[in-house]
């Protein structure tokens, strides 16, 4: 059954996602050769195929996580007498989506519009640029689409395995597809869950940063794929790697307890941009101290090397930090 969820999460996704493209494209909507334009760019399309590919990810990591723990707590033969869970967990999501995409992306665009200029809001920001007010409210919109991706996973999955829904007799009973996963090892679960949510928080911050600079816009498709897919490859074998150490306690044990591996992934993420911001601007200030900011090869030195910081924390803190919060099963 979790397998089953993490599929189904994520083939709706994918679907609405070329759905809600493909009617953006017909050519008989006013504007559609703009958006085929705008979206030709290798800039706009990458990171927007990315962008989806990640929620895609967090949504079966949700939905996974949210059956596992079903699982481990209540047990398979519970859950078991529940009639269609999957059909009940694909026709609850499915109707989440619909709303995030017709209802609520709309009213985003419109409050969007209101930050442009001669728009209602835009006395509240006097002389900060438009650009500074654009990419405001995109960040607000990719923190609502967030809010409402975890919220819309854990009501369908309540929607589907509730305790009060229609349940099979007892005579009825088959053994349900997935039910291996109880007893999967929980190191490994541990560890891809992690992987995922540090991989999803990772490219949700690479989209954001994107959006601060002009430096990709002449970039042809073959860098962009190579740097979008490194970052997503990298960050995840690091985060599998520091939660598998962390997670060894578990290595004998039935329970994953797959939502302390979801904290654990978003704790050490946060930690780790706070440790790497601080030692940024600490290095920053005091190798500028004397003899201003360096130039050339020695600014890409400093580049390289809080990059390679960033990697070695990254394992370090997703052992730390998933070991710290399994430390009751030790």
């Amino acid at each position: 059954m979790p397998r089953d969820f993490a599929w189904l999460a994520a083939g709706l996704h994918a679907a609405l996602f070329v759905a809600t493209t493909f009617l953006q494209l017909l050519p008989l909507l006013i504007g559609s050769e703009t958006l085929r334009n705008h979206y030709a760019r290798a800039s706009v399309w990458i990171p927007l195929l990315f962008h989806a590919g990640a929620a895609g990810l967090l949504a079966a990591t949700l939905a996974w996580s949210h059956a596992r723990n079903a699982l481990e707590e209540r047990g398979a033969a519970s859950l078991a007498r529940i009639l269609n869970p999957g059909s009940r967990f694909a026709l609850a999501y499915l109707g989440v989506l619909v709303l995030q995409a017709f209802v609520l992306s709309p009213l985003l665009f419109r409050l969007e519009m209101r930050f442009m200029p001669d728009g209602s809001l835009e006395a509240l920001f006097g002389v900060v640029s438009v650009r500074s007010r654009m990419v405001t409210a995109m960040l607000i919109q990719s923190i609502v689409h967030a809010v409402m991706l975890v919220a819309g996973v854990w009501f369908a999955a309540w929607f589907a395995l509730r305790k009060g829904g229609r349940t099979v007799q007892a005579s009825e009973l088959v053994d349900i597809p997935g039910n291996s996963d109880v007893v999967a090892s929980p190191r490994r679960a541990i560890a891809f869950v992690g992987a995922a949510v540090f991989v999803w928080l990772q490219l949700w911050i690479g989209s954001m940063a994107l959006r601060w600079s002009d430096a990709h816009a002449g970039l042809d498709a073959a860098p962009l794929l190579l740097g979008w897919v490194a970052i997503a490859l990298l960050a995840g074998a690091l985060a599998f790697w520091g939660a598998w150490l962390g997670a060894a306690s578990q290595a004998a044990r039935a329970e994953a307890h797959p939502f302390r591996a979801v904290a654990a992934a978003a704790l050490a993420f946060v930690l780790l941009q706070l440790t790497c911001i601080g030692i940024a601007v600490g290095w920053m200030l005091w190798i500028t101290r004397d003899v201003g900011l360096p130039g050339g090869s020695k600014m890409l030195d400093y580049i390289l090397a809080l990059a390679a910081i960033y990697l070695v924390l990254l394992v370090m803190l997703m052992r730390g930090v998933t070991r710290w919060l399994y430390r009751r099963y030790l």
